[in-house]
């Protein structure tokens, strides 16, 4: 059963043709399915088209957020109520073409758990949001290990125990391929049409990309350190607390053997917020570590995933 789940905040204009064009390509492929729109708090009057679409088709589901939560939000709402195999998302403003769902499921079938779209010829504004764009998959491929070309194309495909084993929160719906990394995910990335905008107003602008250089770090440290946080904070705790640790060394060192005057040096000041910040971050390591293995045991959760047994119960 193939699952399609989308995110939709003031599309009015947008949601009926869009609903004609799935109907056709998923009826195309003889597999069973449904469609979920998650109204995002839309004002424009889109849920009322959306009940009218499910009034007349039982396939489509439709949830309705009392406020405007973000596409995070309506992704994971999504995610939640979908009940398919594979469960694809897309955008509700008509610029990822339905046409590619089959290219997506091909994939799917290959073996792999997520398949990104790339909006190869992307028809988007190049200052606002093509160049920021760019240099954000640059950044995100290489400081997850994860190489896509297209982090923030909604058009993807999961497996289904993929999709709903993340709590998704603030703006991480579109690193899930990364994230997904940490449990061995096999991911690839397929090209897929971009179309323009016809009706309405893109919800995204260039004041995002701040948001996408914070949550990289997040993605980050969830993928390498959420076992370990010690290592980041004690890491840099040391560092600080050695560096603080030598300054004051140093000026102990003068004061003894030189009889200079150290009293009024801001480097004695700078040596004791180092040192001090140092045994905080070193604490807050350690405070961390309680924590993760408090989460795990409670939840009796593994740190780790299996992908096969073989002659075990």
């Amino acid at each position: 059963m193939i699952s399609v789940v989308i995110p939709a905040y003031n599309e009015r204009e947008n949601v009926e043709p869009l609903y004609r064009k799935l109907k056709e390509v998923l009826d195309s492929l003889g597999d069973e399915y449904e469609i979920l729109f998650v109204d995002d708090g839309s004002t424009d009057g889109t849920f009322e088209v959306l009940r009218s679409i499910a009034e007349r088709d039982r396939r489509v589901k439709v949830i309705k957020f009392k406020r405007n939560y973000g596409q995070t939000a309506a992704m994971y709402a999504g995610f939640d109520h979908a009940k398919g195999d594979v469960i694809i998302t897309m955008d509700a403003d008509l610029q990822n073409d339905p046409e590619d769902i089959p290219k997506l499921l091909e994939k799917i079938k290959e073996g792999y758990d997520i398949v990104s779209g790339w909006r190869k010829d992307r028809k988007d504004p190049l200052i606002s949001r093509k160049i920021p764009s760019w240099i954000a998959n640059w950044v995100i491929s290489k400081v997850t290990g994860v190489a896509l070309h297209d982090y923030g194309c909604t058009l993807k495909a999961y497996r289904s125990e993929i999709a709903k084993r993340y709590r998704l929160y603030g703006d991480m719906h579109r690193f899930l391929p990364a994230l997904a990394k940490r449990f061995g995910a096999r991911i690839t990335e397929i090209p897929v049409n971009h179309r323009p905008r016809l009706y309405g107003r893109s919800k995204y602008g260039i004041d995002r990309t701040l948001r996408v250089i914070l949550d990289i770090f997040l993605v980050k440290f969830l993928n390498e350190y959420i076992t370990k946080p010690l290592y980041v904070f004690g890491g840099i705790g040391f560092l600080m607390f050695t560096a603080g640790f030598l300054i004051e060394l140093y000026l102990t060192f003068i004061k003894i053997f030189k009889g200079e005057d150290i009293g009024g040096r801001p480097l004695l000041i700078l040596g004791v917020l180092l040192i001090l910040a140092g045994i905080q971050l070193i604490s807050t390591g350690i405070i961390a570590e309680l924590i993760v293995r408090t989460y795990y045991e409670s939840r009796g959760e593994k740190p780790y995933t299996i992908e096969e047994k073989i002659n075990l119960d």
